[in-house]
C-alpha cells in the first residue's frame, strides 16, 4: 500500500470513526515512522487527507466559594500543594518539582524552573502560604539530614548537572520542597534517591474533596491553574501580566480566559440584566 491507501485510511478515521485530531495525528505519525524508518519507503505528501477538527474547549473554572470548599476538605501537604496551584498558577508538575533553592521568602516569589517549553519564569509567593511552606521545607530538611546520616541524600538533578557538579545533588538547596515519604531506585542510574511526591497523590485527594464538597464540575489539579488566571482577570489585572505569570508564549493562549468570563473587553451584559 502506498500514499493513496494511507490517505484513505486517515480520512476514514476522521469521517467514519470520528476520532479526535490527536488520535488521527498519532496514526499519521505511526504510519510515517513505519514507512520511513522500518520499510524505508518515502510516502508522498498527503494533501488530500481530510483532517479531524481539533475542538476548542473552554477550561473549567471554579468560583471563589467552590475553591474555598475544596481547599477546606484537604489537609496537610495536599492542602498546601493545592493552595500553591491556585495561589501561583503553577502546573502540577511544576509544583511537585519545586526545589528548596527556588523559593525566595525575602522577595515573596517562586522561581519556576524548566516549565513548559523549557522556560523559567517567576511567580508570586502568597503571603498566606509563607508559614506552612516554611514548615514543609523544614520537614524536607529533616528527611534530608536523615538520608545523609544513612548514606543517601543525593537528589536527582536535571539535565547533565550531576556530571558538571558531582556534589550538588547532596546540597539541601537542590532537595525537593515536597519529597516522597520513601526512597526509591532510579532505573536510569541505579542510584537510590528521595524523589518528589507522586502526582497521583494530589489528584486523588482533589477528586475525593470534589465529591465531598458536592461540586458537580469535572475538575483536576490543572483546574486550579485555570481558576487562578480567571480570578486575576476578574480582579482587574491586565492580561499581559497574567500571561507572564502563567508562562504562556503567546497572549492568545491567555485570552481564552476572557471567554470564560464571557465579557471580553466589552463587559457585555445580558439584555435580561439591563436596567437592573
Amino acid at each position: 500500500m502506498g500514499g493513496l491507501e494511507v490517505e484513505a485510511f486517515l480520512s476514514q478515521l476522521a469521517i467514519e470513526a470520528r476520532v479526535s485530531a490527536s488520535t488521527q495525528n498519532q496514526a499519521l505519525s505511526a504510519l510515517l515512522f513505519l514507512y520511513r524508518d522500518v520499510l524505508d519507503i518515502e510516502l508522498p505528501w498527503m494533501e488530500s487527507v481530510l483532517r479531524a477538527k481539533r475542538p476548542r474547549r473552554l477550561p473549567t473554572v471554579l468560583s471563589r466559594e467552590e475553591v474555598r470548599q475544596l481547599l477546606s476538605l484537604l489537609n496537610g501537604r495536599n492542602w498546601l500543594m493545592a493552595s500553591l496551584l491556585y495561589g501561583t498558577g503553577m502546573r502540577l508538575m511544576e509544583c511537585l518539582r519545586l526545589r528548596v533553592k527556588d523559593v525566595d521568602f525575602s522577595r515573596n516569589e517562586i522561581l519556576v524552573r524548566n516549565g513548559k517549553g523549557a522556560k523559567d519564569r517567576r511567580t508570586m509567593l502568597p503571603r498566606a502560604l509563607e508559614e506552612p511552606l516554611q514548615r514543609e521545607i523544614e520537614r524536607s530538611r529533616v528527611l534530608h539530614s536523615m538520608d545523609l546520616t544513612e548514606g543517601f541524600g543525593e537528589t536527582p538533578l536535571p539535565f547533565a548537572l550531576s556530571r558538571k557538579y558531582p556534589n550538588a545533588g547532596k546540597e539541601f538547596g537542590w532537595q525537593f520542597v515536597f519529597p516522597s515519604d520513601n526512597r526509591s531506585v532510579d532505573p536510569r542510574t541505579g542510584k537510590t534517591h528521595r524523589h518528589h511526591v507522586d502526582d497521583g497523590v494530589l489528584s486523588r485527594a482533589i477528586k475525593r474533596a470534589r465529591f465531598q464538597a458536592g461540586i458537580v464540575k469535572s475538575l483536576s489539579a490543572h483546574t486550579l491553574r485555570h481558576t487562578f488566571a480567571t480570578h486575576l482577570l476578574e480582579a482587574g489585572y491586565d492580561i499581559r501580566t497574567i500571561q507572564e505569570l502563567l508562562g504562556h508564549k503567546d497572549v492568545s493562549t491567555t485570552q481564552i480566559y476572557t471567554h470564560v468570563l464571557n465579557r471580553g473587553g466589552l463587559g457585555v451584559r445580558s439584555p435580561l440584566d439591563l436596567g437592573r
